[in-house]
């Protein structure tokens, strides 16, 4: 009896053992295990519809696996952004999803996480000069070649304007290094002519509307085409076309696939936009997540550097969108519903 004792003795030792670290506390592992996983989701803004999406789908797919998200938003403030993450730690949570508002600011996000010893997953936009765990998006400059290229192969010839995002957001600069990339041969051979090159603040549309409306004024409306980074300042370039009777006449780029920018690609003043399937981005992240908050390290396909470090980066795949294949994309995939895509303004 006294040896059965022994052996039960050191088998829970070995239990035990296995649910804690060398100094006796417990492992993220068995912390993870003993409760719900708390995840902390900073976001930049839900200001505009895409946003919204990636919320919305993340936080199903995290509640699916057990988890609880609680959703902070910047409103575009990096101090907000700062206090809110700062916050979400005192909450304990178990790992911190962000989408920066500033890609540089958000490094001392990371190091406050990192002191807590909470992983940390830089979502859609790379986080700067820090050690994030993982990061998760896109190939942004694919997207920016994708949207220059589907303008050049229609105006080979011309006068065009650049709308970039952002100057904060890391994202914008790639979108633009792959748009010259597209461009630069045609500007070499003399066939194209960059007029105006503007970043709209916080991709606001009205910005892009005010850089527009510049660039056309004082080049006697003589413009083919508009590489504009996403769909809100894609709104903000048609308005302007719009008041100038060139909107269908000037071939406009886009991102994000949001409703208005599709109304407006099967309208035909906006040509294209790049639909990055936000279903799999906010799907994966939300897995990879939990997946960290047990202290698991999930698969990635390479990395990429953010300055300081090489960070274990998720690639997924952008698609051009244009009038001809919307339905078998953005509508086939449920992202947008037809009804509302082709509704008459």
């Amino acid at each position: 009896m006294k040896t059965v004792l022994i052996l039960i003795t050191i088998f829970l030792s070995l239990i035990l053992a296995g649910c804690t670290g060398q100094n006796g506390t417990p492992t993220a592992n068995s912390k993870a295990a003993d409760r719900k996983i708390k995840i902390g989701f900073s976001m930049d803004t839900l200001k505009e519809e895409r946003w919204q999406k990636d919320r919305d789908l993340f936080v199903k797919r995290a509640e699916e696996l057990g988890a609880e998200v609680i959703v902070q938003s910047a409103d575009g403030n990096d101090e907000t952004q700062i206090n809110q993450a700062q916050a979400l730690l005192l909450q304990g949570i178990d790992v911190l999803v962000v989408i920066p508002h500033n890609a540089d600011v958000a490094g001392a996000i990371v190091d406050a996480a990192k002191k807590e010893n909470v992983p940390v997953v830089s979502y859609d936009r790379l986080i700067r000069n820090s050690a994030p765990d993982l990061y998760i998006s896109f190939d942004n400059e694919k997207v920016g070649e994708m949207q220059a290229k589907y303008l050049l192969d229609r105006a080979p010839k011309g006068n065009y304007i650049l709308i970039g995002g952002a100057p904060t957001d890391n994202n914008a600069k790639m979108f633009r290094a792959g748009q010259m990339k597209a461009l630069q041969p045609a500007i070499d051979r003399g066939d194209i002519k960059i007029v105006a090159d503007q970043w709209a603040k916080d991709w606001l549309a009205e910005e892009a509307l005010k850089h527009t409306e510049n660039a056309l004024t004082q080049n006697a409306n003589d413009v083919v085409a508009v590489v504009a980074s996403n769909d809100s300042t894609a709104g903000g370039v048609v308005q302007a076309l719009l008041q100038k009777g060139l909107a269908g006449k000037v071939f406009v780029s886009g991102q994000d696939a949001d409703l208005s920018a599709l109304q407006r690609v099967v309208a035909g003043t906006q040509s294209m936009t790049v639909y990055k399937p936000v279903s799999q981005l906010a799907t994966r992240a939300a897995e990879a997540a939990v997946a960290l908050a047990k202290g698991e390290k999930p698969p990635t396909d390479k990395t990429v550097n953010n300055g300081r470090v090489d960070v274990p980066f998720i690639y997924l795949e952008p698609i051009a969108v244009d009038k001809d294949n919307v339905d078998a994309t953005v509508i086939k995939d449920g992202y947008q519903q037809r009804e509302a895509v082709y509704k008459k303004p």
